[in-house]
């Protein structure tokens, strides 16, 4: 198994990343009361071995030919040298708060809270290095050394979360002008000269035309923001160690800043979200789309569904 740094203060701890998750071998005489004190809870370390598991279980099943990764694949995670940490972020699951905590972990002390970081900066690319920066070979000691970790969601409660953000909030113009005004053009039988203008009040029924319009992917590539997450990590390439979930975000994202030996100041923020994107708020948006439609949305995201142990939605009229 490889050996990952526990922290780049504690030199004497090394963690290794295999099935028994965190089998800390002592260097020094003094090195146990810190290496119980970074031992997270057992039955935490199960559930993550479960989730990998199943994860591989799944990879092997589906994906019969890997294909090697390219330094652009790798735009969405991001590094941090200091605690040896890479971080795939998915957009719509907690991604502006994970980056504000890798700018604390990355800062050299310039931030202490991640929550005195204003949101618009914490997307500043920046801020942040990602991987597809470094060469090919400090790419490969990266992936081969750091602990590689995700955060995922349900995928039909991320696909309305970025719909309702990018879509029905009228701060977003760019999003208005790029995505909506398209949409409507192609989607909607006799729009407004405003609306085809504006772009601003796209139905979600428009946007699960959009989406499973052939032309659109063959046009671009999907915007992150609703791209599978299979698409932007490449988890059946990536190994991730951590795979984190929106519905015990708190609890996993502590697991993480336990492992890799993080200062214990470093708190990653508590939600307070009252507008959160929900399982019923997510049923009520897919009541007007055909049992049709349904059925070819649950093939596009498929595999996300696969991937992460997400069941099949109750509200979906496709069985």
């Amino acid at each position: 198994s490889t050996p990952v740094p526990c922290s780049s203060r504690v030199p004497t701890l090394v963690c290794h990343v295999s099935a028994s998750w965190l089998r800390c071998s002592q260097r020094a005489h003094g090195c146990r009361r810190q290496r119980e004190a970074a031992m997270p809870h057992r039955s935490q370390e199960a559930v993550h071995q479960q989730r990998r598991e199943l994860l591989s279980n799944i990879c092997n099943r589906y994906t019969r030919k890997r294909r090697l990764l390219r330094p652009d694949d790798l735009r969405h995670l991001v590094v941090d040298d200091t605690h040896g940490l890479l971080y795939c972020y998915v957009p719509k699951v907690a991604c502006t708060n994970w980056k504000r905590v890798m700018m604390v972990l990355t800062g050299q002390g310039k931030y202490r809270d991640p929550l005195e970081i204003p949101a618009n900066e914490a997307h500043v690319s920046s801020n942040l290095r990602t991987l597809s920066e470094y060469s090919i070979p400090e790419i490969n000691h990266r992936l081969r050394s750091y602990l590689k970790f995700i955060f995922v969601r349900e995928p039909f409660e991320r696909l309305v979360s970025a719909y309702r953000n990018k879509f029905t909030r009228s701060y977003n113009t760019a999003f208005h002008k790029r995505y909506g005004t398209k949409i409507i053009r192609r989607h909607r039988q006799e729009p407004s000269d405003k609306a085809l203008e504006r772009g601003d009040d796209v139905r979600f029924e428009e946007f699960v035309y959009y989406l499973l319009d052939p032309r659109t992917q063959r046009e671009e590539p999907f915007n992150e923001h609703w791209e599978r997450v299979h698409s932007l990590c490449h988890p059946c390439i990536v190994h991730y160690d951590v795979v984190g979930k929106y519905e015990t975000l708190a609890e996993d994202a502590n697991y993480i800043l336990q492992l890799v030996g993080a200062d214990t100041s470093v708190k990653f923020p508590s939600s307070s979200k009252t507008t959160r994107t929900t399982d019923d708020m997510t049923a009520q948006f897919f009541q007007d789309i055909s049992p049709f439609y349904q059925r070819r949305l649950f093939n596009l995201y498929k595999m996300d569904y696969l991937l992460f142990n997400y069941s099949i939605p109750s509200y979906l009229r496709i069985r």
